[in-house]
């Protein structure tokens, strides 16, 4: 097993698009999260950061598009989310920050 990471490093930014705020009202918060990270490690940082109790935690990677600027052609970088859901009667507000 590895060195463990910091939970800031796991936990990059919260994801905050129509589609994050619509799942919010089912308890559950989207993240940006390290490419490498894993499920367990995703857990264990938003519970250290924010006192929470995390009942499941979904994740994704979004593959990077080729995007044209200036007849410049380039590749986006792959990205990855968390979907976290939250035990009953636990809360994030993600607009104040950590």
């Amino acid at each position: 097993m590895s060195k463990r990471k910091d939970p800031h490093d796991v936990i990059r930014a919260p994801a905050i698009t129509e589609k994050s705020t619509l799942v919010s009202e089912h308890n559950q918060v989207v993240f940006k999260v390290a490419r490498d990270a894993s499920k367990p490690e995703i857990k264990a940082a938003v519970e250290k950061l924010f006192n929470v109790k995390v009942k499941a935690v979904n994740t994704q990677v979004r593959k990077g598009k080729m995007k044209v600027f200036k007849n410049i052609r380039a590749r986006q970088s792959d990205s990855k989310r968390a979907i976290v859901t939250l035990e009953e009667g636990h809360t994030i507000d993600v607009t104040t920050g950590l």
